[in-house]
């Protein structure tokens, strides 16, 4: 029997072409995202991260939302141990975690990570950055400002919790210096480093950093991030989940 890449002719630019276009037809991925987000179609879900990198590649993409009780029964579990989303399942590959999924997008696809291997291994360790060091203590405020705030010691450790995140925030703000990204061109390290950035946007913080402020603001105007953001916030108003 014949495969489809026997009828195309012998050219190799255009057999590479549709050859890559045939992987994409047969393994569109599909993720996983909230059925109806807590942070109420502001693009903060993790989900936003993985939509963001699927699009800045041109990867076509399709979703399933799922309620609080489904990501918590055992067949999400089964892609998620931890029963959290995003997921991510294209052929018999299933991936969980956010950055896994993002690096293994940019490890597949052109445009994510540079082709010069140091500038490569410089750009995935500020993926690592994002999600190692600048999330925790960010993430640590959010959930603070969410589940703690009634609670009589709130007032005194909010100020402990700041002053660790603008400590890193400075760190940052040092390094980044007139640049408009990290480490040159555009990478999967400030995809990663943006989308948690974002969490700071409600509380001010962010506004003590000219140069932060405005790195976060050069990712959102990305067409690629406009396409993310737009899809799950159509989910949010009720509209398609796909991508």
């Amino acid at each position: 029997m014949e495969r489809p890449l026997d009828l195309i002719p012998d050219v190799p630019d255009l057999r590479s072409t549709y050859g890559q276009t045939l992987v994409t037809m047969q393994q569109t991925p599909t993720i996983t995202a909230f059925e109806q987000s807590p942070d109420r179609g502001a693009g903060l879900a993790r989900d936003m991260r993985v939509r963001w990198a699927l699009e800045e590649v041109g990867q076509p993409y399709d979703v399933r939302l799922l309620s609080f009780a489904e990501m918590k029964q055992s067949a999400h579990r089964a892609l998620h141990p931890f029963g959290q989303i995003p997921t991510y399942e294209a052929g018999d590959l299933a991936l969980f975690e956010s950055g896994s999924i993002v690096f293994h997008i940019a490890e597949r696809h052109a445009g994510l990570l540079p082709d010069d291997a140091n500038a490569r291994a410089r750009a995935i360790t500020w993926m690592f950055a994002a999600l190692n060091t600048m999330e925790p203590p960010i993430f640590d405020l959010v959930l603070a400002r969410v589940l703690d705030r009634d609670k009589a010691w709130f007032e005194q450790r909010l100020p402990v919790l700041e002053a660790r995140i603008r400590e890193t925030l400075g760190s940052l703000s040092n390094r980044l210096g007139d640049a408009d990204w990290l480490d040159g061109a555009f990478s999967a390290g400030d995809l990663l480093m943006v989308t948690v950035l974002r969490w700071l946007k409600r509380t001010g913080m962010l506004d003590e950093y000219p140069n932060l402020a405005g790195y976060v603001a050069r990712g959102e105007a990305r067409p690629a991030f406009r396409r993310a953001f737009d899809a799950q916030l159509a989910v949010f108003n009720g509209g398609p989940a796909a991508g």
